[in-house]
């Protein structure tokens, strides 16, 4: 008996291959977790940041949070600080008001600040030695933790506001990106 490959059929076999190769690619190198991570959500939030009209990065769904450029100007921000933080590292950007400063309010200009800011925690992860991700440090002077979990936070940080920007970009009648878990 001859089997034909139906298209339900074919897309099991895409969907077994990509969950074979997403096993292939685990690893126990923690840094080399981290950077994956955080170059996925790199991407992700370009994404999110393209979807966007120009015209709508100064959008708010209430007067009285951040508009859509903010949002993006916080997750850079945070970016720099948590990077330099937990790396033990100079802030490039300290000082630096991403959230206030008129100059990175356009679409352009805060998808560079938001580019920049990944690679610098990029590149600040890959500088760092693989046995620095179980030492401690102590975030805003009152949470101890290992440094691969303080990098997880920083993660979770930039996940959670990037997640409150699907409303606004609904309220401008676009649809969001869809998820990128691997």
């Amino acid at each position: 008996m001859k089997k034909i490959l139906t298209p339900f059929n074919i897309l099991i076999i895409l969907f077994i291959a990509s969950f074979s190769t997403a096993m292939a690619l685990e690893t126990n190198d923690e840094k080399e977790k981290l950077v994956a991570d955080f170059e996925r959500a790199k991407a992700f939030t370009a994404e999110y940041m393209e979807a966007m009209p120009a015209e709508g990065f100064s959008s708010k769904p209430t007067t009285d949070i951040r508009s859509f450029a903010q949002q993006f100007l916080h997750i850079a921000g945070a970016n720099y600080m948590f990077g330099s933080m937990i790396a033990g590292v100079d802030n490039p950007k300290d000082g630096v008001e991403f959230e206030k400063d008129e100059q990175f309010q356009t679409k352009e200009a805060c998808m560079k600040a938001v580019n920049e800011s990944f690679d610098f925690i990029i590149e600040t992860i890959k500088g760092m030695p693989n046995e620095s991700f179980e030492s401690d440090v102590k975030l805003f002077g009152q949470f101890e933790m290992s440094k691969g979990v303080a990098f997880a936070k920083a993660f979770e940080h930039l996940t959670h506001h990037r997640g409150q920007t699907t409303i606004y970009l609904r309220l401008q009648g676009v649809t969001p990106p869809s998820e990128r878990l691997f």
